[in-house]
Order: C-alpha cells, then structure tokens, then sequence
C-alpha cells in the first residue's frame, strides 16, 4: 500500500550524504528557503499550518545499478519528519506519537501502521547490502543559472 507519509530509511553508508554537508550554509539556506516558499506556511506532507517547517531531502534509491538519486526537498511538520526518520524518533524515545501521527495521517490502524514499518525495515535491509552508492544530484540543477 503507498501512504501519503511514510517512512524513508537510509541505508546506513548514507546517512551522511545529505545536502547540509555537501552544500555551503548560504547554498542549504536558499534550497530550505525555496522548498517553504513552495509549502506556503503548510506541511507538504500532511497539510498542517505550521510557522515551524523542517526541510527534508526525498531521496530515490537504484539497488540494481547502486544510484542514491535526490528526488525533491520538501518542507514538512516536525511530526511528518518524526515519522519518515523513525529509527532516529525511536533512539529519542519518540516513537508512540509517529505511530500515532502515521495512523491519523493516513488513516489506518495500528496493525498498518506495524506492517509497514516491517515492511521498511525489509528495504533498509536489503539497500544495506549494496556495500557504496553513486550519489545523484541533477536536481540541483534547477537552482543553477546558466
């Protein structure tokens, strides 16, 4: 089943190829600026008004030819971005209200909900496998003037 949010585990080699490291501050700055320009003060996942956007990198992943492909940056709530980093949310000891904001979000139950999340943790599991990944970042190229 494809939900309006879910989760995005990072095979762990990854999980520090993010544009925040790679980019300067003022670069991030403007890349976060125009994602909440686009959001337009609502979370881009689950609609809310909220003046306190987080930017999140939407990344696609290629196992067969080991792409980590940046798909868009989105601006979402910190409940949205609680949920898509779940392993992150459950070291905090913040996982009852993702499950929680996930059901109400998607509207579905708690056996959903878990479904799910195993069904992520198979993914993770098997990107995990690919022992480096090419990173792709042609979406940048939108902010580039020629």
């Amino acid at each position: 089943m494809k939900y309006k949010l879910d989760f995005e585990l990072v095979p762990d080699s990854c999980w520090y190829s993010n544009l925040r490291t790679i980019l300067s501050k003022k670069q991030w700055d403007f890349i976060k600026a125009d994602a909440k320009e686009r959001a337009e003060g609502k979370c881009m996942i689950c609609g809310r008004k909220t003046d306190r956007l987080e930017a999140h990198e939407r990344w696609s992943y290629d196992e067969e030819n080991c792409v980590q492909k940046l798909e868009d940056i989105v601006s979402i709530c910190k409940d949205c971005h609680n949920v898509i980093h779940i392993g992150r949310t459950q070291l905090k000891g913040d996982e009852e209200r993702a499950e929680k904001h996930f059901m109400k979000v998607n509207n579905c139950s708690y056996a959903e909900y878990r479904q799910a999340l195993g069904k992520a943790n198979e993914e993770h599991k098997r990107r995990n496998l690919v022992p480096e990944w090419k990173l792709y970042l042609t979406y940048l190229k939108r902010y580039i003037n020629d």
